[in-house]
């Protein structure tokens, strides 16, 4: 679809910790400077993948969701290898700005990029991807936003105190940074997106010749999907089956409405579905193949169209990470002074379970969002 951008890699400039034994046996850690020649393999180099850091509570490899906010309430990020299911808001309006804020961060650091959906055209959806908040003027605007809000707030005398912004201060783009954030006023500069790579994954053209699907097997849209999933982490190496390959990169995939009539799937039609056990099977085999590759997923589901409360149950224990969005548009809140000044809750219903026994459990439980001008931000509400 767009040509191919490439991934750099980071190197420590100030060296590796090595352990030094002098001639009388006293040995201590000496800090090495760069050596003039980089031909002795026996002094090893940090090589990163631009985009990603590691956890600091379980070393896994983590990229940004595109929204610091969320990453600090994810525990740092969303880790390779995962799945997170951001469960859509009624009218699907906030749910598909987060599903292009993931987009747009892997665009902004050169990772490769596989988008489906049955509603609308990948290339599209590229087309609306926000812009990218860059130096001083990037930051000029993100303080004005936050002061704007702050001084309406000041403003209102509220029985619920929302006090802990968890927005830090906006810093420009560079290679060391992780996490950027986005004017959604503004869309993705055109040269940004034609110099990077992306696999566009548009049901209504794949599936042009359906074949026989046996009962209780996927349906013709989940496997046309995830073979073209799998040829895509194969192909291009992200399993790690191509160890030529130098430059090491990232495979952000984009999963918009699964589980919607669009795929083929009457889940969200009837309680009783025929196809009961096609999503959960998809989500079973798509994890698998994300456990092995440098890869991570973002999926939105409309789960509040589903029915049947069990299928819910299997679906978030097949996902890692679950995000749920509540608008507050045509319900009562959204007269309700109390929460005159924002757009929704924000729900943090499951963090992955990795290398651990049992599964974290977010410390926050109120937290809301707002849409500004140009940013989408989230705050932590204080109990009574």
């Amino acid at each position: 679809m767009a040509a191919v951008a490439t991934c750099g890699t980071g190197v420590g400039k100030t060296g590796s910790m090595v352990m030094a034994g002098s001639k009388n046996n006293v040995t201590g850690f000496q800090r090495r400077g760069p050596r003039a020649s980089g031909s002795d393999s026996s002094y090893s180099r940090l090589v990163s993948i631009a985009g990603t850091r590691p956890s600091v509570r379980n070393g896994q490899l983590l990229v940004s969701t595109g929204l610091p906010a969320l990453d600090q309430l994810l525990g740092g990020g969303l880790a390779v290898g995962t799945v997170l299911l951001i469960e859509e808001d009624k009218y699907n309006i906030y749910s598909s700005l987060l599903f292009k804020y993931f987009l747009a961060e892997g665009i902004v650091n050169g990772h490769t990029l596989l988008v489906a959906s049955a509603k609308e055209d990948p290339a599209d959806i590229l087309q609306e991807l926000p812009a990218p908040l860059l130096d001083d003027n990037g930051k000029k605007d993100f303080d004005e936003d936050v002061c704007n809000h702050k001084t309406s707030e000041s403003n209102i005398k509220m029985k619920i105190a929302w006090r802990y912004q968890l927005l830090p201060k906006m810093e420009a783009i560079s290679s060391s940074r992780f996490g950027h954030y986005y004017d959604v006023s503004k869309k993705m500069p055109q040269e940004l997106i034609e110099a990077s790579k992306v696999h566009g994954f548009f049901f209504p053209e794949k599936s042009s010749s359906t074949p026989n699907i046996e009962p209780c097997s996927l349906t013709h849209g989940y496997i046309k999907l995830l073979q073209f999933i799998q040829n895509i982490i194969y192909e291009e190496g992200f399993d790690g089956s191509n160890p030529q390959k130098k430059q090491k990169n990232i495979l952000r995939i984009g999963i918009q409405n699964l589980g919607s009539p669009l795929w083929g799937d009457d889940i969200c039609c009837t309680e009783n579905c025929d196809n009961s056990h096609s999503l959960t099977k998809f989500l079973y085999v798509l994890r698998g193949l994300l456990r092995t590759s440098l890869s991570a997923c973002v999926i939105t589901m409309p789960t509040h169209l589903i029915q049947n409360k069990a299928i819910i149950a299997r679906v978030t224990n097949l996902s890692d990470t679950v995000v749920g969005l509540e608008s507050f548009i045509g319900s009562e809140r959204e007269t309700n002074p109390l929460y005159k000044d924002y757009h929704g809750l924000i729900h943090i219903r499951q963090i992955p379970r990795l290398n651990n026994l049992i599964y974290d459990v977010s410390d926050v439980k109120d937290l809301a969002f707002k849409l500004k001008r140009k940013l989408f931000t989230i705050e932590v509400r204080e109990n009574f």
